[in-house]
């Protein structure tokens, strides 16, 4: 955890909105940055890890789901500051839509709480505006009609 408090350079993050109908995965981190806040599952890209297996894996590891990764919804990043200017935090975050293929949600030791959300029920979880306009835009390319690898298509 320690590289990733003033990092020298940005770090890549991987993520994922795990839509299900008009349900979302939501997790509470336990460690900063948003420690004890809702969010999006995701973490660290790992050296020769391709994005969409980070992907994957960090969702596998923190939700214990297994998914299939689609496209991606956005692409930005968070950079949080101390209170003298310095960049605490600098990650650059991909996420990707994704949908449960197996695993049985549940939290692992990275999340204090993951939970299949109601979309509607989302203000009472005080999500980032961030979170939520990433998982309105998810919500919009699922409803386009995303060709998903494992359908034949």
């Amino acid at each position: 955890m320690s590289s990733r408090l003033y990092p020298a350079r940005p770090i890549v993050g991987v993520g994922g909105i795990i839509l299900d109908g008009s349900r979302v995965v939501l997790i509470k981190r336990k460690y900063e940055p948003l420690a004890n806040r809702w969010s999006l599952p995701g973490g660290s890209l790992e050296v020769g890890e391709h994005l969409e297996d980070g992907a994957a894996r960090e969702l596998r590891e923190e939700t214990g789901l297994i998914v299939e990764v689609g496209p991606v919804v956005e692409v930005f990043d968070r950079i949080q500051r101390d209170e003298d200017g310095r960049v605490r935090y600098h990650f650059v975050l991909v996420d990707y839509l994704c949908r449960p293929a197996g695993g049985r949600l549940e939290a692992s030791d990275d999340v204090s709480d993951a939970r299949w959300v109601e979309v509607g029920d989302l203000p009472r979880y005080e999500l980032t505006e961030k979170t939520v306009s990433v998982i309105v835009a998810a919500q919009r390319l699922a409803a386009a009609g995303v060709i998903w690898k494992g359908d034949g298509q």
